[in-house]
């Protein structure tokens, strides 16, 4: 069953339904890692892909009904690369009473002129991290929201220990080097293709392929993807025993407040 709910918009009332197979581990990771507290305000980071798009819709829905009060607004970063349009989330993101920030940054070219020794995706990500989080200084958020689920925190473990030796991950939830900001993922107990279901049932306006110069060619990533995928089917439990076994990982916090 679903929690069927109605947001009033600045133009219209736009519904939506929040299946319990969804909220219900976004409500358990929120509380089992301290993620939103009362008076939080939380910028949500939206590239177009179906996960952050979900996650706009699942933290709405928290927004209404959680036991803490506290604000919500959304980031698009475009990097101007070619064939990557997110323009179309302004219009998307107009039909409600979120606020919403559009940053452009040419992304590529910066890469060409200072990528040193590293992955475009790796520079990528630091460049948007870093645009992030000047937004959310400038707007006045505490709290960054990112879309990441069950499956990249899986994908990434198992590519630390093949590349890199180490046993780690993502976090669910860490402070940032600054100490002025929280970066939480609220989806760390979701599955990857929970998300495909809901973005297909509610006709999100995904963007495919929300990173072009990344999914032109297969990645690593996606090798080890499809990985766990086939072993999940030798081993059902996989994703549950991967989330057991990397779950003293994913709170920095309580790393920090401890050590």
């Amino acid at each position: 069953m679903a929690t069927k709910e109605r947001y009033m918009t600045k133009n219209t009332i736009y519904k939506t339904a929040i299946p319990k197979l969804l909220a219900k581990p976004v409500g358990r990771a929120i509380s089992d890692f301290g993620m939103i507290r009362d008076g939080d305000r939380v910028l949500l980071a939206v590239s177009g892909g179906k996960d952050s798009l979900s996650l706009f819709h699942i933290l709405r829905h928290f927004k209404r009904h959680a036991p803490v009060s506290f604000g919500l607004g959304v980031v698009t970063i475009d990097p101007q690369v070619d064939g990557f349009e997110p323009q179309s989330l302004d219009s998307f993101f107009s039909k409600f009473d979120t606020p919403y920030f559009f940053e452009e940054f040419p992304i590529m070219e910066q890469a060409k002129k200072s990528m040193r020794g590293d992955s475009y995706c790796s520079f990528c990500s630091r460049i948007k991290r870093g645009l992030m989080y000047k937004v959310a200084r400038r707007e006045g958020y505490n709290v960054l929201a990112l879309g990441q689920h069950l499956d990249d925190l899986s994908e990434s473990v198992i590519m630390s220990m093949f590349h890199n030796g180490k046993i780690q991950t993502m976090k669910a939830h860490y402070i940032n080097d600054a100490k002025d900001l929280r970066v939480i993922r609220p989806l760390v107990y979701v599955r990857e293709r929970q998300l495909a279901d809901f973005a297909k049932n509610m006709e999100l306006p995904v963007i495919p392929d929300s990173c072009p110069a990344c999914f032109s060619m297969p990645t690593e990533r996606q090798h080890f993807k499809e990985l766990l995928l086939s072993e999940e089917k030798r081993t059902p439990s996989l994703y549950k025993n991967l989330l057991s076994a990397m779950r003293p990982m994913l709170d920095e916090t309580k790393e920090k407040k401890h050590g």
